[in-house]
């Protein structure tokens, strides 16, 4: 790079500007480009229009294949080799002066090529961690059922069935140990976590020798805000004068809570409903009649009048890491109710929300009481004032900004 040249970033995620994940090395690179830098993002599928260049890693019959070698050989990360390697003749061809990757799951990349070349490349490296698959021998989570193999060596893992699916070998201690051997072979890496509670972990697993620090996600807190058309979205759904309880996910499992809120509507009163976004069509068949069913939306407007029309944010997960629908509901007004779940209470304080103990249907409805009998209009402020302040995306996604110049000066 010459002092005529832009500094490139080039970032590697599952997902091409959609999705949690998307949408957040999406607006990373659009702040890069602000500082006059050149952005591209490489993303196994489902692209929208970026204002980064982007970059497709392999095609569907790439995903097929990385797809029978998960379930059938339980080696997740270990296909996609041409696609792989066809990304690697691309970065060469840019020349980024950092990579930045996302989640490495997802049946699109093979982990074992791209760490060869990164330790080849002499670039400095950001990792995101939004899970925990990146210290595990199988797993993206293991909160719920309270595993800690990881700490030590994963081996007959109790969670083979789960996302990332085997249903024959389980290959989890092996997977371990490359993991351990791949992802500590490159010196020039820094881990970011998205969450305080992300960073502990990793502080105790086999990537603790590493630069790890948190950066919590940011959203658009000019798109996500507060509207005044409360009653004419209740009323677009059928539910005036209720008192409208609002979850979000996608998907929807066991994992998010579904059973849990399921569980909670049996005690409603008359005047509280539930809407739910981001169902699949079977899901939405079995709901009770005091839930109303939404498929998934990318229709950002769509999601912030819900969140305005809301009169709490319901979060029941079961296993998270920093849910961004939490900040985006504070963003709009709108007071969480979360379990006390990896790094979800992190977003609320006591002025914009309440932690409930895990899987506490009790703990839920009395904190929609207390919700329900608070200053509305104070809330809602605070609930603003809190996103504005913590999770704005250009305050907090400069700060990558910081690290990279902080990289790239010691380079």
């Amino acid at each position: 790079m010459t002092l005529s040249e832009p500094i490139k970033i080039l970032q590697i995620v599952v997902e091409g500007n959609t999705g949690s994940t998307g949408t957040i090395a999406e607006a990373i690179g659009v702040l890069a480009m602000n500082q006059g830098w050149e952005s591209y993002i490489a993303y196994g599928r489902y692209p929208r229009a970026s204002k980064s260049n982007l970059i497709k890693i392999g095609n569907n019959i790439d995903l097929i294949l990385h797809g029978i070698k998960t379930r059938l050989f339980d080696r997740h990360g270990y296909a996609s080799k041409k696609a792989t390697k066809a990304l690697i003749l691309k970065i060469d061809s840019i020349k980024p002066d950092i990579i930045h990757l996302h989640h490495l799951h997802g049946y699109y990349i093979n982990i074992k090529l791209l760490f060869d070349y990164l330790l080849r490349s002499n670039v400095p490296i950001v990792w995101t961690f939004h899970d925990c698959w990146s210290f595990t021998g199988h797993c993206a989570y293991f909160d719920y059922i309270g595993c800690e193999k990881w700490k030590t060596e994963c081996n007959r893992c109790p969670q083979k069935k789960e996302y990332p699916a085997s249903f024959l070998f389980d290959r989890s201690r092996e997977n371990y140990y490359n993991k351990k051997d791949l992802f500590n072979s490159v010196p020039n890496l820094t881990i970011v976590t998205v969450s305080n509670w992300l960073e502990e972990l990793v502080k105790c697993s086999f990537l603790k020798r590493n630069k790890i620090i948190t950066i919590h996600n940011g959203i658009d807190i000019n798109v996500f805000k507060q509207k005044n058309n409360k009653e004419e979205t209740k009323a677009l759904y059928n539910v005036q004068k209720k008192f409208l309880i609002l979850g979000v996910a996608s998907p929807w499992c066991k994992r998010k809570g579904l059973s849990e809120i399921i569980e909670m509507s049996k005690y409603l009163k008359s005047d509280e409903v539930i809407i739910l976004v981001g169902l699949n069509k079977r899901q939405i068949e079995r709901l009770p009649n005091n839930i109303v069913g939404l498929l998934k939306t990318e229709n950002k407007q769509e999601l912030v009048d819900l969140y305005s029309a809301a009169d709490v944010f319901i979060n029941p997960t079961l296993e998270d890491n920093f849910p961004t629908t939490n900040i985006e509901a504070l963003a709009c007004g709108t007071p969480v109710i979360t379990y006390n779940t990896g790094g979800s209470p992190e977003a609320i304080s006591s002025q914009t929300g309440i932690v409930v103990e895990k899987s506490s249907i009790k703990g839920l409805l009395n904190a929609i009481e207390k919700i329900k009998i608070s200053d509305a209009k104070q809330l809602e402020n605070s609930c603003r004032e809190r996103a504005i302040e913590k999770y704005s995306k250009d305050k907090q996604f400069l700060k990558y900004f910081e690290l990279y110049l902080n990289l790239l000066n010691k380079k």
